[in-house]
């Protein structure tokens, strides 16, 4: 079972991304900030991480550097309502950028291509 660490400040879009990605067959474990988004990273080894950007204290691109740097095998989805980030140079070290959608089509085919594209490597 592949483990998938989602990281947003907001409880209600863990909560939803808990039981829609648990539905679907992942292991899947919640952080709400940056800062607890990089001890998960060290002490669970996720498949796959799912980012927000704007959060309290440490942001997401902030985080996601710092994992990259740590832990540079394991694959980062940023998943913001914000689009303008996809064009800020240290968004580009994420392997795929998600608009957030309470669709989660995009989300879920993100994480497929990601986890598959690991599993070739």
């Amino acid at each position: 079972m592949k483990k998938i660490l989602f990281v947003d400040d907001e409880e209600h879009i863990r909560l939803l991304y808990e039981e829609e990605f648990r539905d679907e067959g992942y292991e899947v474990h919640l952080a709400a900030s940056g800062q607890e988004a990089i001890d998960k990273v060290r002490e669970l080894k996720p498949d796959a991480v799912v980012m927000d950007i704007r959060m309290p204290g440490m942001n997401g691109l902030d985080a996601m550097s710092r994992i990259v740097g740590e832990f540079n095998t394991t694959p980062i989805i940023i998943n913001s309502a914000y689009s303008h980030y996809k064009s800020d140079f240290s968004s580009w070290l994420a392997d795929a950028y998600v608009i957030k959608s309470f669709d989660l089509t995009e989300l879920k085919a993100a994480i497929r291509e990601v986890l598959e594209k690991r599993n070739s490597e």
